[in-house]
């Protein structure tokens, strides 16, 4: 999925200036579904609305520039609905946290404890930020995401909590060479 398909499901759900989209999609409900840079945000906008699938109206600031709103169209819509028909390429997972725990036998019991808590402690604030989602969404099809997101959340703090032990107890002096990698 695209940048640009994350810029029409956002404006699919309403009108947002481009600061809005690009919070949303950095930092709020929307970021869980593209990786969404700051620099991506406004080129994706550029291009739909040369495409004719969104809108930009001007509306004046007292004292500031005027701010650009943008609106999806029926075009918008209906290449959004087209872009979701197509089958979802595969999730993209990617942790410095795991790197960490890759190398817990070259960095020692206390840091490989940080490591944990600090993922735990990540982990805890995700899910209170689902909850807080949640509580004021009467959307099912998001409720069914929030929910999917805090299982998943939930079994990782699980899965941690239940085998830390097994790589905050490993003895640096034992570290093994991993596997080849496959070239």
């Amino acid at each position: 999925m695209s940048v640009r398909t994350l810029c029409l499901a956002i404006l699919n759900f309403g009108d947002a200036t481009g600061y809005e989209i690009r919070k949303l999609s950095t930092e709020g409900r929307y970021s869980y579904f593209v990786d969404a840079s700051f620099g991506s945000i406004y080129p994706a906008l550029a291009r739909l609305e040369a495409d004719g699938l969104v809108t930009v109206r001007e509306e004046a600031q007292s004292g500031k520039p005027s701010r650009k709103i943008y609106s999806i169209t029926g075009a918008g819509r209906a290449a959004f609905i087209q872009a979701l028909s197509e089958t979802p390429g595969p999730d993209t997972f990617r942790s410095p946290f795991l790197l960490v725990a890759m190398c817990a036998d070259l960095v020692g019991a206390d840091t490989i404890r940080a490591a944990i808590d600090h993922r735990l402690q990540n982990l805890h604030d995700e899910l209170a930020k689902l909850d807080g989602i949640a509580q004021e969404c009467a959307h099912e099809p998001t409720n069914f995401i929030l929910d999917y997101g805090r299982h998943c959340i939930r079994q990782d703090i699980a899965f941690l909590t239940e085998n830390r032990a097994r790589i905050e107890t490993l003895d640096p002096a034992s570290a093994s060479a991993l596997p080849a990698a496959a070239e």
